[in-house]
């Protein structure tokens, strides 16, 4: 075998020892068979264009194309040309791998089932370091370098690993690497000759010269590879609450007898569920709640906190009863109906905790749940989770009254102390804002709704996914002045002020109320992933709040009836609209499906009409017509930017107020705003929720995160006219769509912003509607025709 064989062999022998450190991350090992059989291909590949020879780019080509159809023949077949040529669409297969497999990275703790997403990952990233390491090694005979990917691929999977075996799977990579090196050295030796190539001078005598260079080498790599594998692992051995160390790591049951839990803070992933590109269903219920906007689903109560963040309490758990106890506090004078829900979880979604309504009366799930009787909630037990589960939960609809509330005793001294504790290292800004928001407050219910409103309505306070969650004990504070944060921050902050007002609070994590579907089923994505603040009140129990803006529901017993309110008042016409009818028709080309849903569609205006006149009125006017069709012929190419301000003015001005006048309101902007973003270059998608159409407007347009807010708010209060039985009014949406405006066109450069003045390309859409009515004209004209028949040729 010649020596560059034998590097060849050296170097995917490094990558795929390199490679075992990602084994402890999937459930199944089957994925590396594979990847030996398809490196072991490409390694055959480059030592062939070599062996011809080939130049050294065409042999990088060369391997690079061979490893492209080898993954077009394991995951992509159906979608490439006779099965092996990669084609568009096999690319475009590729990609919604990758985004699976990021996704099912980010949702599955490890380790992780082998999908097919995660598969590509692991095999594909495997073949592209072996590509890499086999041209710095053995195409371009340079194998110091080609440990950095070999390092890279170990450092991801150890980075991701937490099972305290990385030091093994060093060892593996280490060796490879030192097997490359030491294959390279002796090829570089044979080539300087006999001296240090070939035989001992002294035929018979102790090994001399010829192999010793070698053989120092292979002491010195066995000796580095000693210590670098030695002097690291010594802190893990020494050092108490280190690597190895297993107290306190993890989600789930404790010491797996299944008498207590102790967990970690579920808030890890929730960030990114808000963040992620492409949403996915996570829940998927059948329920028989009348009212839809109130079905939260908890996972967890977090009632611990220390200033800093707020976990789990440690818990006793006991076995599953087949009938819950009433809730802690819940008085019979309270107004309550029960609430049976189907739930369906999706086969990726391994969570530990069940989601549930809150209170639950009864559950029926198969599988190894315990119940947690103070926070009412179930968690797996010996590894038990959510994926693919079926199960069925009775709860309870509490119908608290504002009345009710404020007039509760107060709690149990012993609850009130447990619930109220706030560490001395909390920051006085905390407890100073609570008492200046809620000054005059005549009951605890008074100070809660305070609290609530001043965070969600009156305390400027902006909506975004992208603040950190944030550390330490300034943490509060610190988002208390920027004012911007996401629904961890709000309830966070809420549930700790009220504390200090002497109100017992926890937080609550789970899912906001999902998107009613077609088939009477409600989805819940991970987009839906919220946590919100739970108050105590003696005769009601815990009871849920929501300070974060445009997220969730406000529950119905804290909506104010004063003047304040945002609701408007059907009452009144909107602020400057007028009665009269308007002298131009108005334009309803544009008008789409979703406006007729509620004959939103705008009605031409009566016209008016112009006086008729002789002869000499004709003289004196044909001057000044001539200076009309003037300005007519100079107006044909600003017909585009009138049309539109035109349309946006009508969109956008006042509406009756009226359940229907709000809905048809809700469906104009709506309508405005996406032909809008289609101005300034994002084409619309009729195909999507309006969730998802307004998370790709924000993220298309680059839009602050005070524009963000305005569109999903718009998109929110779309869903509720489109799908909600009594959709609520949500004053503000044409201001929302003004600033959405403003901020596209923030974003983009001057020759687009001059475009979507004067050239919109949203105004196509009155060539489509002309194209439609003259094609509808044409079938009428033709229906109306009447056939005509020759005589029969019959005889007289």
């Amino acid at each position: 075998m010649s020596g560059r064989a034998r590097l060849a062999l050296c170097a995917a022998a490094a990558t795929l020892m390199a490679a075992c450190a990602l084994l402890p991350l999937v459930e199944q090992p089957t994925w590396l068979f594979q990847t030996v059989l398809l490196v072991a291909v490409q390694t055959g590949v480059g030592a062939a264009a070599r062996r011809v020879p080939l130049a050294r780019p065409l042999t990088v080509a060369a391997q690079a194309l061979v490893t492209l159809m080898l993954l077009t023949l394991v995951f992509a077949r159906q979608q490439a040309i006779v099965g092996i040529i990669p084609g568009p669409d096999t690319f475009q297969h590729f990609a919604e791998l990758f985004q699976q497999g990021s996704d099912d990275v980010s949702r599955y703790a490890i380790p992780a089932p082998l999908t097919d997403g995660i598969k590509l990952m692991l095999i594909g990233g495997v073949l592209v370091i072996g590509l890499l390491v086999d041209t710095l090694a053995v195409t371009f005979r340079s194998a110091a370098p080609a440990g950095l990917p070999l390092l890279a691929l170990y450092s991801v999977a150890a980075g991701l690993s937490d099972d305290g075996t990385d030091w093994v799977w060093f060892l593996f990579a280490a060796a490879g690497y030192l097997m490359l090196l030491l294959a390279e050295s002796r090829d570089r030796l044979a080539q300087w000759g006999r001296v240090f190539g070939g035989a001992p001078r002294n035929p018979g005598g102790p090994e001399g010269g010829a192999v010793a260079p070698v053989r120092t080498g292979r002491r010195i790599g066995v000796v580095a590879l000693g210590v670098a594998v030695l002097v690291p692992a010594l802190p893990l051995f020494t050092i108490q609450g280190g690597l190895l160390d297993t107290a306190g790591a993890g989600v789930g049951v404790g010491n797996g007898n299944g008498g207590t839990i102790s967990a970690v803070n579920p808030l890890v992933s929730l960030r990114d569920s808000l963040n992620v590109e492409n949403d996915r269903r996570v829940l998927s219920l059948k329920t028989s709640a009348g009212n839809l906007s109130d079905m939260y689903l908890r996972i967890v109560s977090l009632d611990d906190f220390d200033g800093t963040t707020w976990k789990p309490s440690q818990r006793h758990i006991v076995g599953l009863p087949d009938v819950f106890p009433t809730p802690v506090g819940l008085g019979t004078d309270i107004k309550r109906t029960t609430v049976k829900t189907t739930i369906t979880a999706a086969d990726w979604y391994a969570q530990d905790w069940l989601p549930m309504p809150y209170p639950p009366s009864g559950v029926r799930v198969s599988g190894n749940w315990r119940y947690e009787p103070v926070g009412m909630t179930l968690v797996g037990d010996h590894g038990q989770n959510t994926r693919g589960a079926t199960y069925q939960v009775n709860s309870l609809d509490v119908q608290p009254t504002a009345e009710q509330l404020a007039a509760a005793p107060q709690p149990p001294a012993a609850l009130k102390r447990e619930y109220t504790k706030v560490p001395a290292k909390l920051p006085k800004v905390v407890t100073r804002t609570a008492k200046e928001i809620t000054a005059g407050s005549s009951s605890h219910y008074e100070e809660a709704v305070k609290l609530q409103d001043y965070f969600a309505v009156s305390g400027g306070f902006q909506y975004d996914t992208q603040v950190e969650v944030g550390r330490g004990p300034g943490a509060i504070a610190t988002f208390l002045e920027k004012k911007q944060g996401f629904c961890v921050h709000f309830s966070f902050a809420m549930a700790a002020m009220a504390r200090t007002l002497g109100i017992p609070a926890r937080v609550a994590v789970g899912f906001a109320p999902g998107t009613p579907q077609a088939d009477g089923t409600v989805s819940v994505s991970l987009k839906d992933a919220h946590a919100w603040p739970e108050l105590y009140f003696e005769g009601v129990g815990w009871t849920r709040f929501e300070p974060t803006p445009t997220r969730g529901t406000t529950p119905s017993y804290t909506q104010s009836d004063t003047p304040g309110s945002s609701r408007p008042d059907e009452a009144l016409p909107s602020r400057g609209s007028s009665t009269a009818p308007s002298p131009t028709a108005s334009p309803s080309e544009s008008c789409t499906a979703q406006l007729r849903k509620l004959e939103a569609c705008d009605s031409p205006s009566a016209a008016v009409a112009a006086p008729g006149g002789g002869g000499d009125l004709w003289r004196l006017l044909w001057f000044p017509l001539i200076g009309l069709g003037a300005l007519a012929v100079l107006a044909i190419p600003l017909a585009p930017m009138l049309w539109r301000t035109r349309l946006r003015s009508v969109r956008l001005g006042g509406h009756p107020r009226t359940e229907e006048g709000a809905a048809a309101h809700t469906l104009a902007v709506w309508q405005e705003l996406t032909d809008s973003a289609w101005d300034v270059g994002i084409l619309p998608d009729e195909s999507q929720t309006p969730r998802k159409a307004a998370a790709r407007i924000v993220r298309l347009g680059h839009l602050d995160p005070a524009a963000g807010t305005a569109v999903h708010r718009v998109a929110d209060a779309l869903e509720q006219v489109l799908y909600a039985p009594r959709p609520r009014p949500v004053a503000g949406l044409a201001e929302d769509v003004r600033r959405v405006i403003a901020a596209l066109n923030g974003t983009v450069r001057r020759r687009t912003r001059l475009r979507a003045l004067f050239a919109p390309r949203s105004a196509v859409q009155v060539l489509w509607a002309v194209s439609a009515r003259w094609a509808a004209l044409r079938a009428r004209a033709v229906a109306a025709r009447p056939t005509l028949r020759r005589p029969s040729g019959q005889q007289g």
